[in-house]
């Protein structure tokens, strides 16, 4: 702490043990772990951290667990002081004071050794109960340092040099009066607030665009941000959470259904879970063959493969490809642009992760064997790539990677071409972005303003060029110089009639998405009275101006809305605040006149209201 408060870079070191009985092999992976951690910091310091607290445990393998950066553990003593008084002995006492106490004796004339006052020194030890910090991390939600060392992990807690102020602090003067009754600046009793609010949002371009929701839909004397659910006077208190997922106190929603809301459902897989949302999609289009859904999904085959090898029995019952393959096959050389192409996603990654293009069997196996050679266990050269593969670079002249515990599940969707496509946008491809609320069990809206991400390059057909550049739009694949890739959908030059059509179908395929994904797949899609959640639904328009549903996200990416959409952004959690959140606790619903911007596209009882 010296250090940090003299402005030097600071970096504590903790070992974490729970036997007195260490193991050499133990303190040397924790060592070795320490070590590389520090020159990590050291490396990449965050302008705005003073001190880096570390905490390794002295656990087996501790090497190849996780390493998490952390909040602090908020620890209270409950079970008393953590010092212990012992005994004093007279060889506890200096010399110096020893001396002085006989010479006072000698020079008191007439009093009796038992006649002199003595001031009794009174010793204590550290003797913390441990049990207290157990019981912090019982309480504390998941993310704090104490949290990660319970789970084996080694924590990083970026500190400031201070002590921080409380979250519910009020600004302004303070005025004493000798007659507190009679002040009407010093009131007698505080009034508690009404309901308690934990914000802690992990996006920090989200963060403040929540605050100023809350702001704007409750009067400020109505909530009190808090950092735990621990910090609740009970805990029936009103509380609403909206954190990231891992951090949402799930215990705490489900054990208080009538004061506790979070911003998320718990179970709802069926939608963001790409084979997942094939099969939701499939199996309610099998019982309602009528449904809109049939006009703006496209059959998208799901199947599992862990080796290239075994593609072939991964792919027997994919049908659209094989048919679609056979297609393939019989065009002659001079018609590579009537080709049928196919995008592959991982069902489990986001941000663009592992998506490839292919048009045949061969080319899909080329995308496998390429990630079985990039494996960190296998023994192909490095340098090595499949001949032909269909595999092409991102902006910074890298592939796309994908993690390896995204290689299971496995869509492939068909490619829709050609796209809707502006010239006076250098004729990119583009997808929209719609957000979507979703209220209790279950309402359902659309904003209305909705976003179009724009690819970094012009458009050409994947036989031409399969360059992803041009035919992927995920913003997180593009340079980060580009500042042309996010426009509001109004704001583009398109016939009034082709932009009302285009978000009236977006709206209207939602509300019929979210009733099969709610009615069809109660088990894979729980909604709670007690929560809410913004999704994320993306759609690509044809050519004919038809949209296409892309994939559904759950917690999705808003910091790529940039400034061109923080506006919507903004507006989205306006809406959940003023309808999910005022609603919840009892107060009138906002945009009873449309001021929020928001469509109610579904709304239906599914008997957990």
């Amino acid at each position: 702490m010296e250090a940090a408060v003299c402005a030097k870079k600071a970096i504590a070191l903790s070992f974490a043990f729970y036997s007195r009985d260490h193991d050499p092999d133990l303190i040397a992976g924790a060592s070795r772990v320490a070590v590389k951690v520090i020159e990590h910091l050291y490396s990449n310091w965050s302008p705005d951290t003073d001190l880096y607290s570390i905490n390794v445990p002295l656990v087996p393998d501790v090497e190849t667990h996780k390493i998490v950066y952390t909040h602090a553990l908020q620890n209270y003593w409950t079970s008393g002081s953590s010092f212990e008084e012992v005994p004093a002995t007279e060889g506890d006492q200096d010399p110096e004071s020893h001396e002085a106490e006989i010479r006072q004796g000698e020079a008191i004339d007439g009093k009796s050794q038992n006649q002199i006052t003595r001031h009794r020194h009174r010793h204590f030890k550290w003797a913390p109960k441990f049990g207290d910090i157990q019981k912090s991390i019982d309480a504390a939600p998941p993310g704090n340092d104490g949290w990660a060392i319970a789970q084996g992990f080694t924590s990083v807690t970026p500190l400031k040099a201070n002590f921080m102020h409380a979250t519910d602090v009020t600004l302004g003067e303070l005025k004493l009066s000798s007659d507190v009754e009679s002040s009407p600046n010093f009131p007698a009793k505080v009034e508690e607030p009404f309901l308690y609010a934990l914000i802690n949002h992990e996006d920090p371009y989200v963060q403040p665009l929540i605050l100023s929701a809350f702001k704007k839909n409750l009067a400020p004397s109505s909530y009190r941000l808090i950092s735990s659910p621990s910090d609740l006077p009970t805990p029936a208190t009103p509380l609403v959470q909206i954190t990231s997922y891992e951090t949402l106190d799930f215990h705490h929603l489900m054990a208080h259904p009538t004061t506790s809301l979070a911003n998320a459902y718990i179970i709802r897989k069926a939608l963001i879970r790409k084979h997942w949302l094939s099969h939701t999609v499939s199996s309610w289009l099998s019982k309602h063959p009528n449904s809109i859904l049939k006009d703006h999904v496209k059959p998208t085959p799901d199947f599992e493969l862990d080796y290239a090898e075994f593609l072939d029995e991964a792919l027997v019952e994919a049908y659209e490809l094989h048919e679609s393959f056979a297609r393939n096959a019989l065009l002659a050389s001079n018609e590579e642009t009537k080709k049928e192409w196919w995008i592959l996603k991982p069902s489990m990654s986001d941000r663009g992760q592992g998506i490839r293009l292919f048009s045949s069997e061969d080319e899909l196996r080329c995308i496998f064997e390429e990630w079985e050679a990039d494996a960190p266990d296998s023994d192909a050269d490095e340098e090595s790539e499949p001949e032909n593969s269909p595999i092409t670079n991102t902006a910074d002249g890298t592939k796309p990677g994908i993690m390896t515990s995204h290689l299971r599940h496995f869509v492939a969707q068909p490619y829709i071409s050609p796209p809707l496509l502006l010239p006076s946008f250098q004729n990119r491809k583009f997808h929209i972005r719609s957000y979507v609320l979703c209220i209790g069990a279950l309402r359902v809206y659309v904003y209305e303003e909705m976003l179009a991400l724009f690819a970094a390059q012009p458009y050409v057909p994947p036989s031409s060029s399969l360059d992803l550049q041009i035919h992927l739009t995920n913003t997180c694949l593009q340079a980060s110089e580009s500042h042309d890739s996010v426009h509001l959908l109004s704001s583009l030059p398109l016939p009034e009639e082709l932009y009302i059509s285009i978000v009236d179908q977006i709206a209207t395929t939602t509300g019929a998405l979210f009733e099969a994904a709610s009615r069809g797949q109660m088990v894979y899609f729980q909604t709670l009275p007690n929560a809410f959640e913004i999704f994320g639904v993306d759609w690509l328009v044809d050519a004919e101006g038809k949209a296409w549903l892309l994939e559904v996200n759950a917690f999705p990416d808003f910091k790529q809305s940039g400034d061109e959409g923080e506006g919507v952004v903004r507006g989205i959690w306006e809406a959940a605040v003023g309808i999910a959140v005022r609603g919840f606790f009892g107060m009138e619903e906002r945009d009873a006149d449309g001021t929020l911007g928001v469509r109610e596209v579904m709304d239906v009882d599914l008997g957990r209201r």
